[in-house]
Parts: C-alpha cells; structure tokens; sequence
C-alpha cells in the first residue's frame, strides 16, 4: 500500500511539471469488517474529509462533540459476517427510525442491524435493514446523504453484551492422535436445525439468532399458557399447559427442562460447551414430517423437501454466524464436513466437525397412495443429487410413515396411535401387521386403548375411518423394501452414502442388510436405538456403526432403558467384539426427552467442577440466572452432554475403561466406517 501511494505521488508530479493531465483517483476498496466482534469503540463520524464530530448520547438519540472524552463507548456483537449489532453504555442498540435519526432502541431488531465495512483506516455504517448510511442528519446522528465515514478509537465504559458462557477452561488434549486417528465422542443423531422444521413455527427457539441469547432464547406467545404450542406439547411430553411461565430468558423457570421437547435445547454456546469437553463430530439431521407441520397454525411450506431445504440454508448461516462471533470466515469452532477427509482436516485443527443427514417419511416426494408409488427413479437420482450439493452424508430411506421405499417399524401407546393415524392421512391406510417371533417391530404392539385415550385427547378421526385391530404380543409390519426402495439402496451405495436402518420395518430392514451384506457394503448404522437387536448384530457383521440414544446413566424412575444397558447388550451379541468405536445419539429437538437425573443421584452426585474426557476443567453450566446441574436437572439443554458423558463413565463401574475407550473412539469409527463406504 505504501509503495502504491507513493507511485501516485509521483506521477501527480510529474503531470504537474510537464503539463499532463493528473490520473484519476483511485477509490477506495470497501471490503466487510470481520473483526470487530466484542470491541469497546468511540466513534468519530466525517462527511468526506471534513470531521463532524464523535458520537455523544442524548435524550433519545445520538449527537456529536468535538471532544473525545465525551465521546459514548459502544460494544459490537456479531449478527452475521460483517454485521454488527451495536450497545452503547447503557446497553441499549442505535438503531435507524422510520423518521431517520438514529435512536436508542430496547432490543434487537432489523433496523438495528449495521453491515459494516472498512478501506484505509476508515468505515462506513450502513442500516442493515434500509440501505441507509449512519452519517449527520438533522444536527444529529442519522441517515446520511453525504460521504460519510466513522473512525473508531479504543474505548473503556462499555456495557456487556449478554451472552451464555461455557464455563469450561482449560487446554484441550487435541483431537486426533500422532496417526491421524479422530480422539473425542460423537453425537450421530441431533436435529440442532429444528428451528425450521415442521414449517418452522412447532418449535419455539433458536440455536442461533441475530441479537444473541436474548433473541434466539426468548419465550414464544403461541407456547405460553394454554397457547396451541403449549396444548400440543402437553400431549406429546406431558407438560402443564396452564402454569408455563413461557420465560426463556434470562430465568429459564419454564425451559429448558430435560423433558420438554418443543423448545429450543441445542443454543450454540451448548454445543460449543459439548466440543470444549471432547466432542469431536455432530451428526445433524435435516429433519421434516407434512404431518406435523398441517398440525401448526402458522407455518412455511409443508413440503417436507422444502423444510429440509430450509434446514440446510440455516445450518450454513448457523457456521457464517459462528464464524462471524469468532472472527471471520473460517475461523469458528463449528465447522461443515461433507467427505470424511474434511472430518479429519477439522478434527486436526481443533474444531467440531458438523455431518450432515436427513430423516423424514416422504423423502423426494416418496409417499405411497393406497400402495401407488408417487415418486418415480428419474426423482430419486434428482434428489440425490440436491442432496448431495447440500453435503448430505446419508439418509433415513424410511421414518414413521410407510412409504413408496418401505415399511416403517411401529411406535408403541398413544404415541403410536397418534402416528398411525398420520400413517392413515398419509397413506391412505393404517399400519397393516401380523404377529410375529424373532425380530419384530415393537415389542409393546398397539392396543384398542391407545386409540380410546387418543380419542380421548380430541384427536378426530377422518370420516368413515375405521379402527384398525391388531394381534397380541409381537407384531411386525408386513410391508419390506419395495423395488423403489431396493433402486434407492443400490444408488446410494453407489455413491457411498451411510444408510440409516432405524425406523424400517424388519422386513425392510433385513432386505437392506441382504444388500449390503451382498455387496461387502459397510456404510449401515443404527444410532438412536431404534432397531430390533437382530439387526444391530448384523449392522455391526458388515462392518456399519451403532450408537446408543442418550438415556439416563441410570436409573430414572421412568422405566427406560439405561445407556449402559443397552451399551453392553450390544457388547454381548454375537460380533459385539466388533464394536472399537460407539456413538451416542441425544436425538436433541427430536420430539424425544433427553437424560432425566438419576434417582440416586443426591447419594451419588457428579462433583463440580470436574475433569472432562480431553482434559478441560468443567464448571456448571449458567443459562442468565439459572445455573444447571445434572444431578438435578438431568440433562436439560446440550452444554450437560459434557457432564452426562463423565457420568456416564463414572456409573460404569467395572466397565469405566472398555466405555471410555469406545465412547472416545466412537468419532473415529464414524468416520472410518464412512471413508470405506466411499472406497
């Protein structure tokens, strides 16, 4: 830069000496300003060259003051990359009025969203929401018309910006060891994008938000007391829908609760929490139902590959707005891997790998009507080919409908009453079953009384319905993979994409290991605990991966199985000796509860602060003013993975170094499991 503006000054001379016309003027190059995330500033605005003067305070808005000392500090905070939402000492944000001044608001809002950009020591401001550049307007600060640029100097005096912090510290033991081999525990089953699922109203909450926690963790109106949100989870989780306080926060009296399933569990600052204690690769799932989403009042398209398209441009704006809280492109913790080479290259350097699936019942538009496919082979290659510009590593073939590909394997009680009448509504009939020995579909087949107290619940049925009647004892659903289904199979092997089994059929799934078994194929897995043990075994016979759902660590009073029960059951059977590496699958914003507190817990608490896997110290995790425990909170939003995962080896007793040692290879088997796939 020095050597270019002495050049220019040159031939400036030399044009005036010799009679030359003088070269135009090169403009500035105004590029966006990444790095000003957390700075306490003055700022010092000028319409061109001349100096209108430092930013004051005033009654309402923002003035100007020739002297420096005067000037109001202001704290930035990252919306986006090269956004900032500004606070100035009292925290209150400027944001740009309808009527052009500049003003002190009382929360986030569009017109107090900044882009920022800089060239040559100067910036400039402009409303995020109007166009409009922050200058002088009307003897005050506003909408400028004029060539206006901001200086900024260091400041003391400004307010802090208000957050959630990890409470981890410490330095991290890295995450791969001297062979490249990944070193940490993996989530292979979360829906952190619920946000825009199901239409994008069922869920209240985000796991980001310009604005921050404020924003993003704020209670919604439609979820409050005897709201439609409120109502509709009190079915599903059995929440009181009259006393929800509905307040996020900065309290979190209401949510999040280890058992509420329709509100915001995966903020970002818990997931950072999870990657500083030893996670190393999340696997998100892109998650719809047209089902649930016709349940919502207010929603998007229902179209269940719009949400999932939806999803995915949130979860690349979810890693810019790390990025941007972190200090520019790159340079976030969280990080998108679409080949297992990119696992590795994140791992390597630190940060969380994020994998990306999709599970829903109508994938590429895949339903079938009274047994008539609506999807043809020419969509199937359609759609995998979107998804594979979307980085989708695998997929979920079948979720909780039949359809066009295969059968789908039952819920049991209400709950499954409940989906077998959306297998009704989808399909045109209802799950059609017929007993069974071995491997079966559930082992708690649907009765007459799920529907009477599904009835009961003011759940009507379609007109001229008729009340399916099912046998006693084990039951399976007898429809398996269909010539669809066996097309998609073989395309996906083709292109070494993971094949997720839970929620098909066992008539389905067995025809799928029939296929991979065929082709030496490894890329299968089971990771939520959702699949008949027979076919965990012959997942684990190909070479596939298993994970676990994230149950208590002991016993809960509820009557779920444990984590560890189910870890050694699958350790017992007969290639159970295969297993090097097992996952964990929290299912968080699933519509599922996380881990409940252990009964025994008071007796024998986890102690805090405590030692993470890789090392870290770990405090308990604050949410504003409420401060978490696992011990009494179970785990209630996902920073208490951190503490759930050392729990969970501290109640394995005997079996504490087998465990530790699978759970802290189980991102390493992920991935090798997937690198041979795409062999």
């Amino acid at each position: 830069m020095a050597r270019w503006r002495t050049a220019t000054a040159g031939l400036l001379a030399l044009g005036l000496l010799v009679g030359l016309p003088a070269p135009a003027a090169v403009a500035a190059e105004w590029t966006p300003a990444y790095d000003l995330e957390g700075a306490c500033v003055t700022l010092q605005v000028f319409d061109g060259s001349t100096a209108r003067g430092y930013v004051r305070r005033t009654t309402v808005g923002y003035g100007f003051t020739g002297t420096a000392s005067d000037a109001e500090p202001f704290r930035f905070e990252a919306t986006q990359l090269g956004r900032y939402l500004l606070r100035d000492s009292a925290g209150r944000p400027p944001y740009q009025s309808v009527l052009g001044w500049v003003w002190a608001g009382d929360a986030y809002g569009e017109r107090a969203d900044w882009t920022v950009t800089a060239a040559d020591g100067r910036y400039r401001f402009v409303s995020t929401a109007t166009g409009r550049r922050m200058g002088g307007y009307l003897g005050g600060l506003g909408a400028s018309n004029a060539d206006s640029t901001v200086a900024l100097a260091p400041a003391g005096g400004c307010a802090a910006v208000p957050d959630i912090t990890t409470g981890v510290s410490g330095t991290p033991s890295p995450g791969v060891d001297a062979d490249g081999r990944l070193v940490g525990w993996i989530d292979a089953h979360a829906h952190i994008t619920a946000a825009e699922a199901f239409g994008g109203s069922l869920h209240c909450g985000d796991a980001y938000a310009p604005g921050g926690a404020p924003v993003a963790l704020r209670g919604c109106p439609s979820h409050a007391t005897l709201g439609w949100g409120a109502l509709l989870e009190a079915i599903i989780a059995g929440t009181d829908p009259i006393n929800s306080a509905e307040d996020g926060w900065s309290t979190f009296n209401d949510w999040p609760q280890y058992d509420t399933m329709l509100h915001e569990a995966s903020y970002f600052r818990s997931l950072e929490r999870a990657w500083q204690s030893g996670q190393r690769v999340l696997n998100v799932l892109l998650v719809a139902n047209r089902m649930i989403c016709d349940l919502t009042p207010q929603h998007t398209s229902c179209d269940e590959m719009d949400q999932i398209r939806a999803q995915s441009t949130y979860l690349r704006r979810m890693q810019d707005y790390v990025d941007a809280r972190s200090g520019g492109p790159g340079k976030g913790w969280f990080r998108l891997a679409t080949t297992p080479a990119e696992v590795r290259q994140i791992a390597a350097a630190g940060k969380l790998a994020v994998t990306i699936g999709v599970e829903n019942s109508e994938i590429f538009g895949c339903r079938e009507i009274n047994d008539v496919p609506q999807c043809t082979r020419a969509q199937i290659d359609a759609g995998l080919d979107e998804l594979a510009g979307m980085g989708v590593s695998g997929l979920y073939p079948v979720h909780k409908f039949d359809n066009a590909l295969g059968g789908t394997r039952f819920d049991s009680g209400v709950t499954g009453a409940a989906i077998n009448l959306g297998n009704l509504i989808s399909t045109g009939h209802w799950w059609q079953a017929t007993s069974c020995t071995g491997p079966s579909d559930n082992e708690q087949p649907l009765v007459s009384d799920d529907f009477a107290r599904l009835l009961q619940l003011g759940v009507g049925l379609p007109a001229g319905a008729i009340l399916p009647v099912y046998p006693s004892g084990k039951i399976c659903n007898v429809r398996g993979l269909t010539d669809l289904g066996r097309y998609l199979i073989e395309r996906m092997m083709d292109r070494g994409m993971i094949i997720h089994l839970d929620h098909m059929s066992v008539r389905t799934a067995s025809a799928v290991l029939d296929l991979a078994e065929q082709a030496g194929y490894p890329g299968v897995a089971s990771v939520h605990s959702w699949s008949d043990p027979t076919m965990v075994n012959r997942i684990l016979g190909v070479g596939g991966f298993v994970a676990g759902y994230a149950f208590a660590a002991g016993d809960d009073g509820q009557g779920t199985p444990t984590f560890l029960d189910q870890w050694r059951a699958n350790r017992d059977l007969a290639n159970g000796a295969r297993i090097t590496g097992y996952g964990v699958g929290t299912d968080v914003n699933g519509l599922g509860t996380q881990a409940a507190p252990r009964l025994d817990a008071a007796a024998r608490p986890l102690g805090y602060p405590f030692t993470a896997t890789n090392g870290t110290q770990v405090a308990r995790h604050v949410y504003g003013s409420r401060t978490f425990d696992l011990n009494t909170d179970g785990v209630a939003q996902y920073g208490l993975y951190a503490d759930w995962i050392v729990d969970l080896i501290g109640q394995s007793g005997p079996d504490a170094t087998l465990l530790r040692a699978h759970l802290l290879n189980g991102a390493e088997a992920y991935t090798a499991m997937w690198e041979q796939s795409r062999a």
